[in-house]
């Protein structure tokens, strides 16, 4: 599997991972008490520089940014045709802000460390008998390492449509798409069961 994580040594990589998804946590209920477009496009401004500062080239930066381009324009033109001018704008400003943020906090925290951090978050709740802080660590783990499979999976689809000369559709895409992410599902349940780690 591949990982979202960049190797380098950043300030932004020295922070701790309860640091950095705290203040993501803050920055995503700031940006949304915030209607100044002037002060939602300072944010967009600060969340490029510190998303393209940490430790990759443009041109990988740009390409994770690729696949959510897409959610965003769909996004934009619902905004813009069922909203005011003004809301519509800062919602786009504020998506693109938490995607920018998002996106570093991502490329500067190994999974191991998430995992740990998203364990030690859910601890509280396996004392109170709600859940297991292990399986939870692990399923979000799992989630955000299946990110760029399935970006992987999707670009393979759309070569090889484009090889044989067909034309892309949602319909001719999106299924192999899922039922190649399944599959990979059930061999990685496969080899959690194999290796006994839900027992413990």
């Amino acid at each position: 599997m591949q990982t979202l994580h960049v190797d380098a040594d950043t300030w932004m990589h020295r922070l701790t991972p309860r640091l950095k998804l705290g203040a993501l946590a803050v920055l995503g209920i700031v940006l949304f008490l915030i209607d100044s477009i002037p002060l939602l496009a300072v944010a967009v401004g600060v969340g490029a520089l510190l998303y393209f500062r940490c430790g990759m080239p443009a041109g990988e930066a740009l390409r994770r940014l690729r696949p959510m381009l897409f959610s965003m324009a769909v996004v934009a033109l619902f905004s813009l045709i069922f909203n005011p001018f003004h809301a519509a704008v800062a919602a786009i400003l504020r998506l693109v802000a938490l995607v920018l943020f998002a996106g570093a906090v991502t490329a500067t925290t190994s999974m191991a460390a998430f995992i740990d951090e998203i364990t030690a978050l859910a601890t509280p709740l396996e004392r109170m008998g709600l859940l297991k802080a292990a399986d939870i660590g692990l399923a979000v783990g799992l989630v955000v390492r299946f990110v760029p499979e399935i970006i992987d999976r999707y670009r393979a689809i759309r070569e090889a449509h484009e090889a044989r000369g067909i034309k892309i559709r949602i319909a001719t895409t999106l299924v192999p798409l899922i039922i190649l992410t399944l599959r990979d599902a059930d061999n990685i349940a496969a080899a959690i069961d194999a290796r006994g780690i839900r027992r413990h």
